[in-house]
């Protein structure tokens, strides 16, 4: 488990750091205001299912039904659900790309008329992605089954690479059109990528010989994935929204510090899909025993970068950011959405336990009363704490959704999440009130990557993760 997560997150550590250089660009480029609050508005869907994608919503329902069956029986049932799948990413196309100015007008509502325009011709054009990532996700699953994760990861460096090429190139004289195609060769690369790959494992999906129903099969196990998604999404989109009403460039502080958040991420994300593979294969008990594994394998990512992100958050804005972000909300925001990370992370791995046993409804459900909180909760708390409100309502529903997804399973008793809770309150606590008001700089920087470094030996030394089931 540990070789294949470390692999996959070197692999992908790439592309996910030219998602940051590619947003850090964005800003050196156009600054902080109305072009650069446009594009993301319209990169926001697309973006949107690529990380769908990538976090599991094709593989969590495929890669059951596809280990179940034998070498023959998987060629024919790959090949059945392809042409379904590939129609599904073009229907999605057509329409962003034939309603865009009204997608526009729902994710950034206070956008101006003009950042309206320039945000509806990129997302026209942008929208052309989708098949990419449709194929990109197909040819994964066979890979993933055979637990070859490395180079399903190199699909996030292939998308960011054009782009963070193309501002490197033209800077200040860049467009958003330009960019925009930029982003679908590399919606290209990825399946490009896997495509050797894929057609040595058998994918033809043009072939006679396929497996009846089982495009039918796959679509109902998604239909729960995909509300889930939505509902993720959903909240997404409505931090876009309010973001959009809080001032000019707030849209685009609130990115960053999303995109921040997903650098340590990596691993978390990688973690899951190697999991999620692993469980898929096991019985009950075995199952529990690599949740627990995986559970302490989570806090031992998590915390640690939690804490280094919470207690150095300023000195981080002020060397990897352009001049004068410190003196606006990212350095709160960043803080405050480094609290969910480990939360988040023992979600995430809830899920797939109940994924790898084939039920996709029950996380769904627990999923949905979370984003309900967190949605009551974003058209509430922004208005009084401003920005970092969006991320105070992101923690009430990461913490509703997992005492959900632990009492529908039986796991209160079963896994020491109130242990592992109580620790990393008190860890990020000490963070927060103790290196985080130091002022940005080397002395905080230094602080917090020594403290970050006791966590992490703390937490190892504690919890132990690579021996398994207690």
């Amino acid at each position: 488990m540990f070789n294949s997560t470390l692999w996959l997150t070197l692999a992908t550590l790439a592309g996910l750091g030219l998602g940051f250089a590619r947003e850090w660009l964005l800003v050196t480029s156009w600054g902080a205001g109305e072009r650069s609050d446009a594009f993301i508005v319209a990169l926001f869907l697309p973006e949107a299912l690529r990380m769908a994608l990538a976090g599991g919503l094709l593989a969590a329902a495929a890669l059951p039904l596809y280990g179940q069956r034998d070498e023959a029986s998987r060629r024919r049932w790959l090949n059945a659900v392809s042409p379904w799948l590939l129609l599904i990413a073009i229907t999605i196309w057509a329409a962003l790309a034939l309603a865009a100015p009204l997608w526009v007008r729902l994710i950034g509502p206070g956008l101006g008329e003009q950042a309206r325009q320039v945000a509806g011709d990129s997302l026209t054009l942008l929208a052309a992605c989708i098949p990419g990532l449709f194929l990109h996700a197909i040819l994964s699953i066979p890979l993933q089954a055979r637990e070859r994760f490395v180079l399903v990861g190199l699909g996030s460096l292939m998308f960011n690479l054009p782009a963070v090429a193309y501002l490197g190139w033209q800077g200040a004289a860049s467009q958003p059109a330009e960019l925009a195609l930029a982003c679908v060769m590399g919606s290209l690369l990825m399946p490009l990528s896997l495509l050797p790959a894929g057609w040595r494992l058998g994918w033809r999906p043009w072939a006679r010989q396929r497996e009846a129903g089982a495009a039918r099969e796959l679509l109902g196990r998604m239909g729960p994935l995909l509300a889930s998604n939505l509902a993720s999404h959903g909240l997404a989109l409505l931090e876009r929204m309010v973001a959009s009403l809080l001032g000019e460039g707030v849209v685009t502080w609130v990115n960053l510090a999303r995109k921040l958040i997903n650098l340590p991420l990596i691993a978390l994300m990688n973690l899951n899909q190697v999991l999620l593979g692993m469980m898929s294969a096991r019985q009950a008990g075995a199952r529990l025993a690599l949740l627990h594994q995986g559970l302490a394998a989570a806090t031992l990512f998590s915390l640690p970068a939690s804490f280094g992100l919470i207690a150095a958050s300023p000195t981080f804005i002020l060397y990897l950011l352009p001049a004068g972000a410190t003196a606006g909300p990212l350095p709160l925001l960043l803080a405050w959405f480094s609290v969910p990370l480990v939360f988040g992370a023992w979600n995430a791995l809830l899920a797939r336990y109940a994924y790898a046993a084939g039920d996709t409804a029950l996380p769904l459900r627990c999923e949905l009363l979370g984003g309900l909180i967190n949605a009551l909760l974003l058209v509430s708390l922004p208005f009084v704490f401003d920005a970092p409100g969006i991320a105070l309502a992101a923690i009430g529903g990461v913490i509703a959704t997992g005492l959900s997804l632990l009492r529908r399973q039986g796991l209160l008793d079963a896994v020491r999440w109130r242990q592992q809770g109580a620790v990393s309150i008190a860890l990020l606590s000490l963070a927060a009130l103790l290196i985080h008001p130091m002022q940005a700089g080397i002395a905080q920087l230094l602080v917090a990557t020594a403290g970050g470094a006791l966590v992490l030996v703390g937490v190892a030394a504690w919890l132990r993760p690579w021996r398994g089931q207690e």
